[in-house]
């Protein structure tokens, strides 16, 4: 007899899978539109290139580890993230409004490094664990 697995999709699980293909999509953008996003930003076409890539690298881990990591670890992950991606934005408007042209790289910076280590965090944290009645039914 086979038994179908359904797997509980919880709303933060969803959060959490739309927040990695959010980053994915902006990495599409970036990547696309290196040349012109980087002359309205002030940032280099290259660093453009580089954030979309890190950001398509954090966010296709970000969906990949969904079932395997607890939401909770998610939870906290984003929340470093997005705190993180509201001061480098503050940061970088300060500085605009100060007259520097450093304020686009600051937050692409940002944009660049974040996701690489939000995704090395995610990796290296722990399972979650499967009880013995799921683990039952997978291997079936």
């Amino acid at each position: 007899m086979t038994q179908v697995v359904a797997s509980r999709v919880t709303r933060q699980t969803v959060g959490a899978i739309a927040d990695g293909a959010f980053k994915v999509l902006l990495a599409a953008v970036s990547i696309a539109g290196a040349a012109p996003l980087g002359r309205l930003l002030g940032t280099p076409a290259w660093l453009m290139v580089v954030s979309g890539v890190a950001l398509l690298i954090g966010g296709g881990i970000e969906i990949r580890y969904t079932r395997s990591r607890s939401m909770r670890t998610y939870t906290q992950l984003m929340i470093a993230y997005d705190s993180g991606w509201v001061l480098a934005a503050l940061s970088g408007l300060l500085m605009t409004w100060q007259g520097s042209s450093a304020g686009g790289e600051v937050w692409m910076g940002y944009q660049t490094v974040a996701p690489i280590l939000f995704a090395a965090l995610l990796v290296v944290a722990a399972p979650t664990q499967m009880t013995s009645a799921t683990q039952r039914d997978t291997s079936d």
